[in-house]
């Protein structure tokens, strides 16, 4: 039953702008699926649903993958802007960012499917990423240092 909810919410989030869990809730009552307030919003959780501003200006959910190239100049403009330094540690990298910038970059940054990163985690003014291996610790910081100079 999980996984036909899962499939109806990421169905409807394409075809309809859906801007709360309250509408969304009724819409898969609609449907057919008996939910609570509190099972949309795991699934919201689940699914990674985000929101992104729709064409009327409002915001509504979505899986966030028909806004990739705008995440990534959103990712390259917070990342330039904010960052102060970057070191690695086998395959961890600390990203050291300006107060408060920290959780905003790592969602760009997780919204992006980076190749090589495992997972990340951000404070106030710190990412640490997880890569797969320790070359791919090496060619993130590569990367991100060319980042930080092409501004």
């Amino acid at each position: 039953m999980k996984t036909k909810r899962h499939a109806k919410i990421l169905e409807l989030v394409q075809e309809h702008n859906i801007d709360t869990q309250e509408e969304l809730l009724k819409l898969l009552k609609n449907e057919g699926f008996d939910v609570t307030q509190a099972t949309v919003s795991r699934d919201i959780k689940e699914l990674r649903l985000i929101k992104s501003l729709a064409k009327d200006g409002r915001y509504k959910y979505s899986t966030g993958k028909n806004e990739a190239i705008d995440i990534s100049a959103k990712f390259f403009t917070l990342f330039s802007d904010s960052v102060l330094s970057i070191d690695f540690a086998g395959n961890m990298v600390a990203v050291k960012c300006m107060n408060g910038m920290a959780q905003g970059i790592c969602a760009a940054l997780d919204a992006m499917h980076w190749e090589g990163i495992v997972g990340t985690l951000a404070g106030d003014d710190t990412i640490f990423i997880i890569a797969r291996t320790e070359n791919n610790a090496i060619s993130l910081v590569t990367e991100f240092k060319r980042l930080l100079l092409s501004k």
